[in-house]
């Protein structure tokens, strides 16, 4: 995933260098304009990939639903203080999908979370 958007980054600065040429410019104007788009561009990818490890590792965490606190409930997209508080109310569950034959959430609330959330016995 990284190496394609290294490589993506890469095709986009040499669009840059080709674009950024005109025959109104001198080759020394041609090369700051390159080496200027290339260290924007080496900072924007840099700023992507850190944000796509971010995102990668915080959809690694689960959220159990029969142990979770009503603030690690929160974190969850969608859920807000009640919903947290009908998700533990309603406890114990056997499966997660059980928030939503409980009636806890609406199967489009579920389906947001469903990969985050965990249920242990």
């Amino acid at each position: 995933m990284q190496s394609r958007i290294l490589l993506c980054s890469l095709f986009c600065g040499v669009i840059l260098c080709f674009s950024a040429c005109s025959p109104d410019q001198s080759p020394d104007q041609i090369r700051q304009k390159t080496a200027e788009d290339t260290a924007t561009l080496k900072h924007d990818s840099k700023a992507v990939v850190e944000g796509i490890k971010e995102g990668l590792s915080s959809d690694k965490r689960s959220v159990d639903l029969n142990k979770a606190s009503k603030e690690e409930l929160r974190s969850l997209p969608g859920i807000n203080y009640e919903k947290a508080d009908r998700i533990i109310a309603e406890r114990p569950y056997n499966s997660a999908h059980q928030l939503v034959s409980r009636r806890v959430l609406t199967e489009d609330e579920y389906s947001q979370i469903q990969d985050r959330v965990v249920v242990s016995k």
